[in-house]
């Protein structure tokens, strides 16, 4: 006797889509603009953010050219989980500030028939990857890499150089404390 596939080949499962890369590259800028299709498409969205990022507004999710959508500010990723009620689609922004429990609660909403849409830095200002964002990453469907241009070069950059002392690995902060620069610039400035 043959066994019967035990999945319902109706039953829909979700989708974990990351995007990341270093300051200034338009991660937040994507996050929002894949976020509004879904608003234009009737699909019902939640957008989630760390609550100690409130450099722009305390709720909004900002982009760094101002664009902005609501969002609930967490302090943990398991409060995600517990928020995340009738929607079809989740966005998070700012991952990489979120313990390791938001690659559970990804994958979680994920097998409940959710679109996950997260955003994240995917390297430090040291260039070394960042928090729960290359885990999300490896369990992603989808993973884009945005990038900045850099500020020396004109080239791609994909490096968040500090521009500071501070050796904090977590520092908020916009132009005046980062900038994003090439492979080149940024072994240049490390070396200064």
């Amino acid at each position: 006797m043959f066994l019967e596939n035990t999945v319902n080949p109706k039953e829909q499962f979700g989708w974990i889509e990351v995007i990341c890369g270093s300051m200034f590259s338009g991660k937040t800028e994507e996050l929002i603009r894949r976020l509004k299709r879904a608003q234009i498409a009737q699909q019902r969205i939640e957008i989630f953010k760390p609550n100690v990022d409130t450099r722009y507004d305390d709720t909004m999710v900002v982009s760094h050219d101002e664009n902005q959508i609501r969002s609930t500010p967490v302090p943990a990723a398991a409060n995600i989980r517990l928020l995340a009620n009738d929607v079809d689609v989740v966005g998070i922004d700012e991952a990489q500030f979120f313990d390791d429990e938001i690659v559970n609660v990804c994958n979680d909403l994920a097998n409940k028939g959710i679109r996950v849409i997260v955003a994240g830095l995917d390297m430090d200002y040291n260039g070394k990857p960042f928090g729960p964002m290359p885990n999300l990453m490896a369990t992603a469907e989808y993973v884009t890499k945005v990038h900045a241009v850099c500020t020396k070069t004109g080239n791609l950059a994909h490096y968040s150089h500090r521009k500071t002392d501070d050796v904090k690995q977590v520092i908020l902060g916009e132009s005046e404390t980062y900038e994003p620069l090439s492979r080149s610039a940024y072994h240049k400035a490390k070396l200064n």
